[in-house]
């Protein structure tokens, strides 16, 4: 089946991995030939540099060149951006006061977890295994959250710098006069819901006008909350690449009116690497080693691969190559897998191969992937993997009878995945993974959201995991 949106391409359809793709069964790839992270980061930035340097004498213009690579200080401003606004977020939403309006999720150990699917996988899983808890970021409760408040964030400087107030004084952003300005500015999105809540509910914070186009797969509850915030939410029958392309098609040329754009922006991508940032001092925190003999190996959950891509770069800022990011994506809606791949990266879709791109995990109901994250960011990917629905559906039960945490499906998308991985990531990657090593590596799944799950929507996804678990063990 080829995607209606684009021309028939080619791909190598006798390549097992993606045959096994095409018939949605689970699916594994894991890469161990790639380059010293330093290396490729170091590639990023004279890419980067080498594109402005061409930029300023007039030879290409700034942003067109999709392999440009990366700004090595773009992790670094956004973190002092976030710093910068600590105080105004702390005053404008009280549940941030007590952590001084920091931005940040928990990380908290999952022993009752792995015990738990010890027993239900048949295997032990070496090492020790932890979640990273973004379902409980403040405000909108997602991995969404922080990439989507930094491009706000960035444009509400730019803003008030426009009308010549002082975009470093948070006093600014509360003022009667920046938000009278703001008002007649309109910030627009397409999104499959959790993009969507973060950059409509800080949007209308700052006093901004806002319209989220909302793809088919979008959840109704979301729409109704961002309502609620006075947000403009305009929905389409189509899916998340249609939902874009008609937010990006009603920002153009609009006056006062930013689009951020879920396929390209490097400011959702410098929000989502702060991340790695907090994870080391957490880290460090909670007194967890991470070197060549203490591997860290991380499984995000991935739709269009921006959240999942920004923190991958960060994490393999601040680690290099002790850390191993694994990308987990429905069975239905392998984008970022597929596109990685074939090497055509945005140019094929999960479409194109004849899957359907729909899955009970909404927030990765993604069929094609970003044209900035697969080119620039793979280099980086340590492997993919599929699960499916079931799976996914039945990790919402797991988590909420092992730890009492109740989450959205997508969330759980990476939950069994190191018991699948966990043979294969030892093909040179040092005594961390040694058969005396494995014990010494530390697995966290990326938790993306759920927080801001209605009761009853709440309590129908863990029913529902329930009863695959009870079935599944009966």
């Amino acid at each position: 089946m080829t995607s209606q949106s684009q021309p028939e391409i080619e791909f190598d359809a006798a390549d097992p991995v993606v045959r096994s793709l095409a018939s949605g069964e689970p699916t594994t790839w894991m890469r161990s030939d790639l380059d010293p992270a330093a290396e490729v980061l170091q590639s990023m930035a004279a890419n980067f540099d080498a594109n402005v340097d061409r930029s300023a004498s007039g030879d290409l213009e700034a942003g067109v060149d999709r392999q440009a690579g990366v700004d090595p200080d773009l992790m670094d401003r956004a973190a002092q951006r976030f710093d910068r606004f600590a105080p105004w977020f702390a005053d404008t939403f009280p549940e941030t006061a007590a952590a001084g309006g920091l931005i940040e999720s928990p990380l908290v150990p999952a022993d009752v977890v792995q015990r738990d699917l010890n027993k239900r996988l048949g295997a032990v899983l070496p090492g020790r295994l932890w979640l990273k808890r973004d379902d409980a970021l403040a405000i909108s409760g997602s991995i969404k959250a922080r990439g989507g408040f930094h491009e706000v964030l960035e444009y509400a400087e730019a803003v008030a710098a426009e009308r010549g107030l002082d975009p470093n004084q948070p006093s600014t952003y509360s003022s009667e006069e920046f938000r009278a300005h703001a008002a007649t500015h309109r910030i627009v999105v397409g999104s499959t819901g959790n993009l969507g809540l973060s950059i409509g509910i800080l949007s209308a914070a700052f006093g901004f006008a806002a319209s989220v186009h909302m793809s088919a797969d979008a959840r109704e509850w979301k729409k109704e909350l961002l309502r609620s915030h006075g947000v403009d939410v305009i929905e389409h029958a189509g899916d998340f690449v249609a939902a874009v392309s008609a937010g990006r098609a009603s920002a153009a040329g609009a006056p006062r009116t930013h689009f951020v754009d879920d396929e390209d922006s490097r400011s959702l991508f410098a929000g989502y690497a702060v991340a790695a940032l907090r994870l080391k001092d957490q880290l460090e925190n909670a007194q967890v080693i991470v070197d060549a003999d203490h591997p860290l190996v991380v499984y995000l959950p991935c739709g269009i691969g921006g959240g999942p891509g920004g923190v991958t770069y960060g994490l393999k800022r601040v680690f290099g190559d002790d850390v191993h990011c694994i990308f987990v994506e429905p069975s239905q809606a392998p984008a970022m897998f597929l596109g990685v791949r074939t090497g055509l990266h945005s140019e094929i879709s999960v479409q194109d191969i004849g899957l359907s791109g729909s899955t009970a995990a909404d927030g990765l109901a993604v069929a094609r992937p970003s044209r900035f994250i697969g080119p620039v960011i793979s280099p980086l990917i340590t492997g993919f993997a599929t699960v499916s629905d079931e799976v996914i559906k039945a990790g919402v039960g797991v988590l909420h009878q092992s730890e009492g945490l109740d989450v959205e499906p997508s969330a759980t998308a990476g939950l069994t995945v190191p018991w699948r991985t966990m043979d294969h990531l030892g093909d040179g990657q040092g005594e961390g993974w040694s058969a005396d090593g494995q014990d010494n590596a530390t697995h966290l799944v990326w938790v993306t959201g759920g927080a801001m799950v209605p009761t009853a929507d709440r309590e129908r996804y863990v029913a529902e995991g329930l009863d695959l678990l009870h079935r599944h063990s009966a």
